[in-house]
């Protein structure tokens, strides 16, 4: 497999967190996203690599892209701040407990969607779903979940949360 895609939902209220990645080898169509994430910019999305803290950027390397337009300090600093440190210990836990080999990291980057809701108040409550969703993304992605008879099991019984009625 070239590359793959894991998605998680986790927490309630404005501090929900929903996250969308990609996992993959630099040299494929995975890199290719993760470069063009780090070279374009724009107001309002400012991709920035996960990082434990400054200087300790995790393995595999970790591009996080806005899925909302960034639209104050606020929001920027949620973002740069507990959003970042969730992403990036849940990627290096993933690594640690062996669902992201250890021998891959070097080979791999990820590219991985983050929401930030404009409303979000509680700093904790956006790492912790965050990085819950995140380790429960890359697992998804790993392990190729949910396989298609999975899919096909839930197709009429799914309630999505967000669906409006």
């Amino acid at each position: 497999m070239q590359f793959y895609i894991g998605e998680a939902l986790d927490g309630d209220g404005n501090e929900i967190a929903h996250i969308d990645l990609m996992i993959g080898d630099k040299n494929g169509p995975v890199g290719t996203a993760f470069a063009n994430a780090l070279a374009t910019q724009s107001e309002g999305h400012n991709n920035l690599l996960a990082v434990l803290a400054p200087n300790v950027a995790v393995k595999p390397a970790t591009v996080m892209v806005t899925k909302v337009t960034i639209k104050g300090m606020k929001q920027a600093v949620q973002m740069f701040g507990p959003a970042q440190a969730a992403v990036a210990k849940a990627v290096a836990d993933s690594v640690a407990d062996g669902v992201i080999p250890k021998d891959q990291a070097e080979n791999l980057v990820i590219v991985c969607g983050v929401f930030i809701h404009p409303a979000a108040e509680d700093d904790q409550k956006i790492y912790n779903y965050n990085y819950s969703a995140t380790k429960m993304a890359i697992a998804n992605a790993m392990q190729s979940k949910p396989s298609a008879d999975e899919m096909i099991s839930q197709k009429d019984s799914a309630a999505h949360p967000f669906k409006g009625f």
